[in-house]
């Protein structure tokens, strides 16, 4: 990705301290999701590393990667499967637990979204220790599917999120 976007894209995010709690610099991408042209760029370089790889599921975590997997998903003519905080699921569901930078927290997809042997692509909004993406890999591995890669707008490098998913492809847009 070329050092312009970088710089377009990084401009457009607001940066937030102190939220949700006191220490957490908080990226919010609803400034850049306003701007068409941002939103637009920034789809096309999630979507360009996995053009060509045969994506048959993009997952998306509530909330944010809600925004962003759907249109990847669409843009790789594959499904979007939702992944979602319990309680929210209505029919049988895996659940996993994870820890965040400052918490901890579980996720649940239904039981039949992902077939064994499908290619599943990950997609966020940010990645920090890389919990909720390594709880989501465990879920797609636990369906018997193959985890193809995660892609991320924003990685937060000093989190060291990207140690706990390694033995997995990742693109991630801006790391801060």
């Amino acid at each position: 990705m070329d050092a312009q976007l970088i710089a377009q894209l990084k401009s457009e995010i607001r940066e937030i301290p102190d939220w949700p709690k006191k220490g957490i610099l908080f990226y919010d991408v609803t400034t850049l999701l306003k701007k068409g042209d941002c939103f637009g760029r920034t789809i096309d370089a999630l979507v360009e590393p996995y053009r060509d790889r045969r994506i048959d599921l993009v997952l998306g975590m509530e909330a944010r990667g809600f925004i962003f997997a759907p249109t990847v998903a669409y843009a790789l003519k594959a499904g979007f499967v939702p992944v979602r905080k319990p309680g929210k699921l209505p029919a049988d569901k895996l659940r996993v637990s994870y820890e965040l930078e400052y918490g901890t927290d579980c996720l649940e997809i239904h039981r039949d979204a992902v077939q064994p042997g499908q290619r599943v692509l990950i997609v966020d909004d940010l990645i920090a220790t890389g919990g909720t993406a390594g709880a989501v890999a465990e879920m797609v591995e636990t369906m018997k599917a193959t985890v193809v890669g995660f892609a991320f707008l924003v990685e937060l490098a000093f989190l060291k999120g990207r140690e706990r998913i390694a033995e997995y492809e990742i693109h991630s847009l801006l790391t801060y």
